[in-house]
């Protein structure tokens, strides 16, 4: 296990940067969630941190030593890419113990690590298997299994579920949070998918555009995103949006539909100002007493219901947790949570 430490690194393919003076702390022992859209740059900064990809400035730390320049070969980290790439005519056991057989250990080494890795990941009853008998998910365990052997002192994973199921995914990502309890070893992984960040990481670092939007445990980015690309991209559904300014102590959207304020909210420093104004759909409710609705599209899933809805010409989406009787062009009245809204500067983007 080490730390790993990101200073200004930067990447440039001749005169195209792709990665803007990106520095984060990762700490010994953590798990690291790189989040963001496809393009975002979090699979080179990745690659860069194993050594497949050159970095043009900036420096990387894995423990005490700096590594930005040398081989992947000798940096101590483990990769677990989205294919599995496996050895068709291997045996699990033998794709196992492979990179040790490389390096020359005894077998009875290799057999020992072996089985203590497949017996952290349940796979003491395929050993003898090949990998064209196995699932998917297996030849993802078996995947971490070569990587687990290894004890290396960081962990790579780049999208290793996105070929899964969708319920595969959920049980691999458990899986994969229970391997790294156990054993403890610095963990890097990165995704597309909010879900898994959230669901996974000690903390997470929002990549767009090769730049760091912002870096914060799960439940801060949720609670506390800094600006509306990152209220947009955490949270599913995703967040509200209302364009509007601050008229008269209430927020008026430019389409005059008007809307609560956080309770202590500075109306005067920002009266008239163009705003946005973020809710997200699970903190709206159904209300006796509220905003008037018109129900467009309704989803329901059993124990929720996502409905979208028009609110005085503005579509507001809401997910409500109790089971409601709703349908295609029914009437209703909704109320928001005055302690979940959040305001955003429209030029900047930054939250107030």
């Amino acid at each position: 296990m080490a730390p790993v430490n990101i200073q200004s690194i930067q990447k440039r393919y001749g005169q195209v940067k792709v990665i803007h003076d990106i520095s984060v702390d990762i700490a010994d022992g953590e798990f690291v969630v790189l989040v963001g859209p496809s393009g975002c740059g979090k699979s080179t900064l990745l690659r860069m941190i194993a050594g497949l990809e050159e970095v043009s400035d900036g420096e990387i730390h894995i423990g005490r030593r700096e590594v930005s320049h040398l081989p992947a070969r000798d940096r101590d980290i483990a990769m677990v890419f989205q294919n599995y790439a496996l050895y068709p005519h291997m045996t699990v056991a033998e794709n196992m113990g492979f990179a040790l057989k490389l390096k020359k250990a005894n077998a009875s080494e290799i057999a020992a690590k072996v089985q203590k890795a497949a017996a952290i990941l349940g796979l003491e009853n395929l050993l003898d298997r090949l990998p064209r008998q196995l699932s998917g998910g297996q030849r993802q365990r078996v995947a971490m299994g070569r990587a687990l052997v290894r004890d290396p002192q960081v962990f790579l994973f780049d999208e290793p579920l996105s070929n899964l199921d969708a319920k595969l995914r959920v049980q691999m990502r458990g899986e994969i949070k229970s391997m790294h309890q156990r054993v403890g070893t610095t963990t890097i992984y990165v995704t597309h998918d909010q879900v898994e960040a959230m669901t996974m990481a000690d903390k997470i670092v929002v990549l767009h555009g090769g730049l760091i939007e912002q870096v914060g445990a799960p439940l801060e980015l949720y609670d506390r995103p800094a600006n509306l690309f990152v209220a947009g991209f955490i949270g599913s559904p995703s967040m509200n949006f209302i364009d509007g300014r601050i008229e008269e102590g209430v927020f008026r959207s430019d389409k005059g539909l008007i809307l609560p304020l956080p309770e202590g909210f500075p109306i005067a420093e920002y009266g008239g100002h163009p705003l946005v104004y973020g809710i997200r759909p699970e903190h709206i409710r159904a209300a006796a007493v509220g905003l008037p609705a018109r129900v467009g599209i309704v989803e329901g899933t059993g124990s929720e219901i996502y409905a979208k809805l028009d609110c005085g010409g503005e579509e507001i989406s809401c997910l409500f947790r109790e089971r409601l009787n709703i349908r295609f062009g029914d009437k209703i009245e909704i109320g928001i949570d005055p302690a979940s809204i959040h305001l955003f500067d429209k030029a900047s983007g930054k939250r107030l």
